[in-house]
């Protein structure tokens, strides 16, 4: 039986569900602005190569996917939990996540008539997705965490970082060529795409989600798990386990940057530059809020970081359902037809801030909206487990 090394069995990781309720709230906060016309530039992400800290944020999850499956499953070995069992569990689970995904996709294509008959019109209902991505990831990280050795984990890191960056760069797409990451459309991820998904993707000829990007997108959940395993370890202090996650991650950003001067920055493609520099970013962070909240129990500003992080995916899939929703609620207004989410934006937050800044506000409602929903799940201790 394997034993519970580094953490206490009985202490909850507080800055893990800090850093996971913070990234939520982000997620939430760059997906729901008033007007996809009028937003500050960090809170876009890159137009192609490049990035901005809008990129940041699903690597963090995937990151953090990565160390809640070392904590999760260390803890239930400990009390006698078989491997094939947990990776069971773990299936049922992300087979949720991925319908989950899915279900969001088809909730505008899904309505109900007058007489409540249900009408479906899923002919171009979107297949990847982001919900869908983390749920692939979680089974993957899942079972080479169970069932590999840590340096056969680190070995499939490298080797789905180089693999991928060959595949890219070495095999031609027709009417293209080797290579042509510069294009949307024409690297050889979208080809795979709109050879397989062609009518179920984000954009007609390629999806940021996409099947072949999905494996440098599990590397970076294997930089979650390779973080999760130096915070389990026993032979390290504190003080001494928070450095490496500086050292490494400041490595992996370093890597990762050197990797981009060939293999350009990309989220859209998730290159494996990304993989890196967002990974390391994340280790970062991670060392950052681990020493202050749970190492020096710098804890009385966490709860709101908390709160979102214990029912995270429950709330992100709310937030997207509700917010669909006000763009389908339609009504007349002052001689003029609106959305309710048109009405917020243009009458009532447009007449005390700037275009703008009015598209900001808007986001910061869901922010604080969800967080309300989020705080009275906690009180409650209702915790949604998908």
């Amino acid at each position: 039986m394997t034993t519970l090394s580094g953490i206490s069995s009985g202490k909850r990781l507080v800055s893990l569900d800090f850093f996971r309720g913070a990234t939520v709230a982000a997620m939430i906060l760059v997906n729901n602005p008033g007007s996809w016309s009028h937003i500050y530039g960090p809170l876009k992400h890159a137009a192609w190569h490049g990035w901005t800290p809008t990129d940041l944020i699903f690597p963090f999850f995937l990151f953090i996917v990565g160390v809640s499956i070392v904590l999760a499953f260390t803890k239930a070995r400990a009390k006698g939990a078989d491997d094939s069992d947990l990776l069971r569990k773990t299936l049922i689970r992300a087979a949720k996540i991925f319908g989950l995904g899915l279900a969001l996709s088809a909730f505008p294509y899904l309505t109900f008539s007058p007489d409540f008959g249900l009408h479906q019109n899923l002919i171009d209902i979107r297949i990847p997705g982001v919900l869908q991505r983390i749920a692939i990831c979680y089974a993957a990280g899942a079972f080479l965490f169970l069932y590999t050795k840590p340096r056969t984990q680190m070995l499939t890191l490298g080797g789905l970082l180089i693999g991928y960056w060959i595949l890219m760069m070495a095999i031609p797409v027709p009417g293209y060529g080797a290579g042509a990451i510069d294009t949307a459309e024409g690297n050889l991820a979208a080809y795979i795409d709109q050879l397989l998904l062609s009518g179920h993707m984000w954009k007609a000829n390629w999806d940021p989600e996409g099947l072949l990007s999905t494996l440098p997108a599990i590397g970076t959940t294997l930089i979650g798990i390779w973080t999760g395993r130096m915070l389990m370890s026993d032979k390290e202090s504190e003080s001494s386990r928070t450095l490496q996650f500086f050292v490494w991650g400041f490595i992996l950003i370093i890597l990762g940057y050197t990797w981009s001067w060939i293999f350009p920055i990309n989220k859209n493609i998730w290159t494996s530059s990304y993989t890196l520099f967002t990974g390391g970013q994340a280790m970062c962070i991670f060392g950052l809020c681990y020493w202050f909240i749970d190492v020096k129990g710098k804890q009385r500003f966490t709860d709101w970081g908390v709160a979102y992080g214990i029912n995270a995916i429950t709330v992100f899939f709310l937030s997207g359902v509700i917010a669909r929703t006000f763009n389908m609620i339609r009504f007349a207004y002052g001689g003029e037809s609106y959305t309710l989410k048109g009405w917020i934006y243009e009458v009532v937050l447009s007449s005390i801030a700037s275009p703008i800044n009015a598209s900001l506000l808007y986001a910061v409602m869901w922010i604080v909206l969800f967080y309300l929903l989020a705080a009275w799940m906690k009180k409650k201790s209702i915790i949604i487990k998908v």
